[in-house]
């Protein structure tokens, strides 16, 4: 099985291998087939990727397409970030041997469940300070109803004396 230069070269040095503490996003996949183990982080600033980290367990095709997706990604908008597909880490690897295309899977498959976690815990974040809001806004609403009946009923027995 040849290897092209590129893909050697990420095996060799990969980029951005690594966890992140407290990532925005997690993604873990795993492949029975092979054994392949991989993890990838994202922090999200705006709507941009601006750190994205991967820690595999696998064979050198797992490792240098994990290296790959994350220099595509790094920096780009999430919906950029989604459009990646398996075939453009291939691509950008300079082509694969077509029994390793399930490591090009394994990295964008990632990458999406990171950005779909994020994406939740984003709206689960928004949800909750929804319900804080509303709260609060209840218990204010329920204070001041209080306050004016407390007034008014103070108010008729003022008047009655």
């Amino acid at each position: 099985m040849l290897y092209s230069a590129k893909v050697m070269e990420h095996f060799s040095n990969p980029r951005n291998a690594g966890k992140i503490s407290r990532p925005d996003g997690e993604g873990i996949v795993g492949n029975i087939k092979c054994g392949d183990q991989l993890t990838i982080y994202i922090k999200v600033e705006g709507d941009r990727l601006s750190d994205v980290r991967f820690l595999v367990f696998g064979c050198a095709a797992s490792i240098a397409t994990s290296s790959m997706t994350t220099e595509l990604v790094k920096g780009k908008t999430i919906a950029e970030a989604m459009a990646v597909t398996e075939q453009d880490v291939i691509d950008a690897l300079d082509g694969l041997p077509p029994v390793k295309h399930h490591c090009s899977n394994l990295a964008v498959s990632a990458l999406r469940l990171a950005i779909q976690d994020y994406e939740e815990k984003k709206t689960k974040s928004a949800v909750q300070r929804l319900q804080m809001s509303l709260l609060k806004s209840l218990t204010s609403l329920k204070d001041r109803i209080v306050t004016h009946m407390m007034y008014r009923l103070h108010g008729r027995e003022d008047s009655e004396e």
